[in-house]
């Protein structure tokens, strides 16, 4: 399946899979349409697809996100609007995503920087507060984290700083009215 890289589709993970189209859809059983939910993998953006009668799609597959063989139509959703199944599979999505991009999410680490003057990026990180943020700004400068073991070897009080930003990630994708946003965009963004 195409990965993403070599355009500008987003590439998403299905997070469920309804062949019979949602449960509260009143229409009749043959007109309804079989539709995915699914996250982006470069912004964590969510996305309900109409598919062909034909899609041959499962949890967890990763996908283009535009009209092709498999998806008729796309469009940006809100979590609320997730299917109880896609909500409960979305926090083990993201972790796929951090595990299968490690290098940018240690990146984070590396090169976050202040917000404002009174908030650095690192501080908006569930757990994180001054200390600890002065601690992650200390290590990197003595040299670069390598992956998420070193930044929790190095880094006292930091533990398991990869679910650290799966957190984040989460609450950016949950919450509305969130004043800062690092991973996750919205269309309005």
């Amino acid at each position: 399946m195409p990965n993403g890289d070599t355009d500008d589709t987003p590439t998403a993970v299905v997070l469920d899979y309804l062949p019979h189209g949602r449960s509260d859809d009143e229409r009749p059983q043959y007109e309804k349409e079989p539709l995915a939910y699914a996250v982006s993998v470069d912004d964590f953006r969510l996305f309900e697809l109409v598919l062909a009668d034909d899609a041959d799609i499962s949890i967890g597959d990763r996908i283009p996100v535009e009209r092709g063989d498999d998806v008729e139509r796309a469009h940006e959703i809100d979590y609320a609007d997730l299917s109880g199944g896609a909500q409960s599979e979305l926090v083990y999505a993201i972790e796929d995503t951090v595990d299968a991009d490690t290098e940018r999410f240690v990146d984070f680490y590396n090169d976050a920087q202040p917000i404002t003057t009174r908030l650095h990026a690192l501080n908006l990180l569930p757990g994180i507060g001054k200390k600890l943020r002065n601690n992650v700004l200390e290590a990197r400068k003595r040299r670069p984290f390598q992956n998420f073991e070193d930044i929790e070897a190095r880094v006292s009080g930091l533990h398991d700083p990869k679910d650290v930003l799966v957190e984040r990630i989460l609450e950016e994708i949950e919450e509305t009215d969130l004043k800062y946003r690092i991973f996750a965009r919205r269309d309005s963004e």
